[in-house]
C-alpha cells in the first residue's frame, strides 16, 4: 500500500502545481498592490478585491483537489459532448439575459457573483477537440475531419464575438497550434500570418506595398518549394520582377518631379506653347498612373500563362499559390470596408492608435500610455512593494484585471517582469513536455490545448500592456483579479494533471 501511494505521488507533476501556486500568489499580492490605496483593508478583508480574490483562491484550490483526486479522469472524455453543448447554450443565453457591461453582453449576474461562460468555453472546446481528434480514424488532412474541428472551434468563437468579447474570441486562434501538432500543414500558419500582414500593411502603408510584399513572399516560396530544375530560374526572374516593381513608384515619382522642374523652367523663360503643353500633358498623365493598377495589369497578363504552366507541369504548389495571390488581392481591396463597417468604433480607434495612424493620449490611447509609463518607471529592480506611484494614485484603469502586468513592472521592475514571464514559459513548456510524454492521444491533445490557451492569454495581455497589441480586455492567467478567470484556468490545468496522473501511475 505504501509503495502504491508513493508511486501515485510521483505520477503528479508537482513542478507544474508549484508553478501554478507561485503565479496565483504573485497575482494575489499584485491585486492588493493595485487596489490598496482605493480600497483600504488588509489582504484578507472581504471589502477589498484582494480579500475577495483570496476566497477565489481557496475555492480554486478546493476545485483543484476535487478534480485531481475525486473526479474519475475518464469522465472528462465521456462527458465532453454534453458539456460542450451545455456551455454553448450558456454562451447564447447570456447574450439575451445579461446586462451591458462596457459594451459586452457576456456576464451572468448571480447575486454577488458574476460568471462569464466564455471562460468555461475554452475548457469545453479543448475537451471536445481532444475527443474528436483522438479517434482512431481521424485525419486532419481529410476535409471532413478538418471542417469538423473548424466547426468545434468556430461556433463558440463566433458566439463570443456576438457577445462583443473580441479578446476572448481571439484566444481560440491559438488552437491552430494544436491542429499543427496533429498534422495540419504549416502552410496554414503561414496563411494566417499572411492575412494579418496584408490587413495591417494595407492600413499602415498602402494596398500596393501589401500586394508587393505578398507577391515577393509567394515567389520566394515557389522558388523554394517548386520543382528542383526550376528553382534557380524562378528565384532569378522573380527577384528581378520584385526589384523592378519595388523601384517603380520611386522612379515614377522622380520622373514626375523632373517633368515638373522642366515646366517651371519653361514658365520662367520664353513662352514655348507647344513644348509647355507637351510637358504638361506628360506630367498630368504620369500623375494619373497608379502603380497598383500597373501591377494588377501585369498580373492579368501573367496569371493565365502561369496557370497554363502549372497545369502542363502538374505543379500543384504553383496553382495553389496563384489562388492564394488572388485571395490576398481580394482581402487587400476589402480591408477598408472591413475596417470601416465590420469593426466597432472603439475597436477601430484602438487599432489606429496601435498602428500610429492617430494620436489619442487622453482617449483610447490613455490606458496603454499610462501602462508604459508605469512599466518604464520601474527600472531594473522596481520601486518596491506598494511603492508604485502610477499604481497608488490609480493612473492606469483596470490595473487589477487587464493591466495587472504593469503593476508587476512598476513595483518589481524588469527583473520582476522577467520572473513572471519565465514562470509562464516554464508552465507552458512543462505542459507541452508532459503532453508529449503521454501515450494516450486524448491526454496529449488536451495538454496542447491548455498550453495554447495559456500562451494566447499571455501573449495578448502582455502585448496589450506594452503597446504591441490593441486593448481588447483579456485577463492575465492566474494573476488578474476575477473568479471566473481563476476558476477556468484552475479547471483547465488540473483536468490535464488528472489525466496525466491517471496515465502515469501505471508506468
Amino acid at each position: 500500500m505504501t509503495e502504491r501511494r508513493t508511486h501515485t505521488r510521483q505520477s503528479v507533476d508537482w513542478w507544474l502545481i508549484g508553478t501554478y501556486l507561485v503565479l496565483v500568489l504573485i497575482g494575489w499580492l499584485n491585486i492588493y498592490a493595485a487596489t490598496h490605496s482605493s480600497e483600504p483593508g488588509s489582504l484578507l478583508s472581504w471589502s477589498s478585491r484582494a480579500g475577495k480574490q483570496f476566497v477565489w483562491i481557496l475555492t480554486s484550490l478546493g476545485l483543484a483537489g476535487t478534480i485531481l483526486y475525486l473526479i474519475p479522469p475518464r469522465m472528462w472524455e465521456s462527458g465532453c459532448i454534453p458539456f460542450y453543448v451545455a456551455v454553448l447554450g450558456l454562451l447564447v443565453l447570456v447574450i439575451f439575459v445579461s446586462s451591458d457591461v462596457k459594451g459586452s453582453h457576456s456576464w451572468f449576474n448571480l447575486g454577488p457573483i458574476r460568471f462569464q461562460p466564455a471562460e468555461i468555453s475554452k475548457i469545453s472546446t479543448s475537451l471536445l477537440l481532444a475527443y474528436v481528434m483522438s479517434q482512431q480514424n481521424f485525419r486532419i488532412t481529410r476535409w471532413k475531419d478538418f471542417w469538423t474541428v473548424v466547426l468545434i472551434i468556430g461556433v463558440p468563437m463566433l458566439v463570443i464575438i456576438g457577445e462583443s468579447e473580441t479578446g476572448s474570441a481571439l484566444v481560440y486562434a491559438g488552437f491552430i497550434f494544436v491542429l499543427y501538432r496533429e498534422g495540419l500543414s504549416g502552410w496554414w500558419l503561414g496563411a494566417i500570418g499572411l492575412v494579418i500582414i496584408l490587413f495591417v500593411g494595407t492600413l499602415r502603408w498602402s494596398a500596393y506595398w501589401s500586394v508587393m510584399l505578398m507577391t515577393a513572399m509567394l515567389l520566394l516560396c515557389n522558388a523554394a518549394e517548386g520543382p528542383a530544375h526550376l528553382r534557380k530560374g524562378r528565384l532569378l526572374y522573380g527577384g528581378i520582377f520584385v526589384l523592378v516593381m519595388g523601384a517603380f513608384p520611386f522612379v515614377l515619382r522622380h520622373v514626375c518631379d523632373k517633368v515638373q522642374a522642366h515646366m517651371d523652367f519653361l514658365s520662367s523663360r520664353v513662352w514655348v506653347p507647344s513644348a509647355h503643353e507637351t510637358y504638361h500633358y506628360t506630367w498630368s498623365f504620369l500623375l494619373d498612373v497608379n502603380p497598383l493598377w500597373v501591377l494588377l495589369g501585369l498580373a492579368a497578363v501573367a496569371l493565365p500563362l502561369l496557370l497554363f504552366r502549372a497545369w502542363s507541369q502538374k505543379d500543384r504548389f504553383l496553382a495553389i499559390s496563384l489562388g492564394v495571390w488572388l485571395a490576398g488581392v481580394a482581402l487587400v481591396f476589402s480591408t477598408d470596408y472591413l475596417f470601416q463597417n465590420v469593426l466597432q468604433p472603439h475597436q477601430r480607434s484602438r487599432i489606429e492608435v496601435l498602428l500610429g495612424l492617430k494620436e489619442d493620449p487622453s482617449g483610447v490611447g490613455y490606458n496603454v500610455l499610462q501602462s508604459k509609463i508605469a512599466i518604464g518607471s520601474g527600472g531594473l529592480f522596481g520601486k518596491g512593494f506598494l511603492q508604485g506611484t502610477q499604481t497608488t494614485f490609480g493612473f492606469v484603469p483596470e490595473q487589477a484585471t487587464d493591466f495587472i502586468f504593469c503593476t508587476v513592472g512598476e513595483e518589481w521592475g524588469f527583473l520582476g517582469c522577467l520572473l513572471v514571464i519565465g514562470l509562464y514559459t516554464f508552465l507552458i513548456t512543462r505542459l507541452v513536455l508532459d503532453a508529449e510524454s503521454c501515450r494516450g492521444k486524448f491526454t496529449r491533445i488536451y495538454g496542447y490545448c491548455v498550453a495554447s490557451c495559456v500562451f494566447m492569454h499571455l501573449f495578448i495581455n502582455v502585448g496589450m500592456t506594452i503597446g504591441l497589441m490593441p486593448v481588447i480586455g483579456i485577463p492575465l492567467p492566474l494573476l488578474s483579479y476575477g473568479g471566473s478567470s481563476l476558476w477556468a484556468f484552475t479547471i483547465l490545468i488540473f483536468i490535464f494533471l488528472s489525466l496525466y496522473r491517471n496515465e502515469k501511475k501505471y508506468f
